[in-house]
């Protein structure tokens, strides 16, 4: 039975895509040591990446960028992500686990959302490990396009070093402006292009 697992990486994020991973996986050819990607360390999850897209039935990644996050809200982005994912998928699952707690709209096949499947049920898992290799090799790419912010450090989210470099050089081309730090730095501005 062709069963996929669903799971995203960057919602949390000031800056970059959010990522989401479709993976089904051979059950002829299990994969030891799968988890939550947040659990294992970065060497751990490149050697699992590697397993999971050579062994795996087949795999999707999909990024949706800042400016769709802006656009939808992270919400809608990641459950867009997600969607666009699993329809990727070759051959059709005949059905999709998605981790938490909510289901992207039009799927096609019977799905369940799994709060903490990424900790229980295998596909999410890989799927995890997918999206946030993936996510993490885009933001150390995004660090060399963009440096000073410390991308490679903190992959986006919003640490103290990354708040203090928002604030020091402003908004760079993958901040989401949507986001209240980022917005902030940006609305006084505007207004004060207007006047009061």
């Amino acid at each position: 039975m062709l069963i996929a697992g669903i799971d995203e990486a960057g919602r949390g994020p000031l800056a970059g895509p959010v990522v989401a991973a479709a993976v089904i996986l051979d059950p002829a050819r299990p994969i030891a040591g799968l988890a939550d990607s947040k659990v294992l360390s970065a060497l751990q999850r490149q050697g699992l990446a590697r397993e999971i897209v050579a062994h795996a039935l087949c795999h999707a990644i999909v990024a949706v960028g800042e400016a769709e996050i802006d656009r939808l809200n992270i919400l809608h982005a990641t459950m867009a992500a997600m969607g666009r994912a699993a329809r990727r998928l070759w051959p059709r699952p005949v059905e999709i686990l998605v981790d938490g707690n909510r289901l992207p709209p039009a799927l096609g096949v019977p799905a369940r959302a799994i709060v903490r499947g990424d900790a229980t049920e295998p596909a999410i898992s890989a799927a995890s490990i997918l999206a946030k290799t993936f996510r993490d090799a885009l933001m150390r790419d995004y660090d060399r396009i963009h440096p000073g912010y410390g991308f490679a450090q903190h992959m986006g989210y919003p640490t103290p070093q990354h708040l203090e470099s928002l604030h020091r050089l402003g908004p760079c081309a993958i901040h989401r402006r949507s986001f209240a730090p980022v917005r902030a730095l940006i609305e006084p501005v505007a207004g004060g292009l207007f006047g009061d």
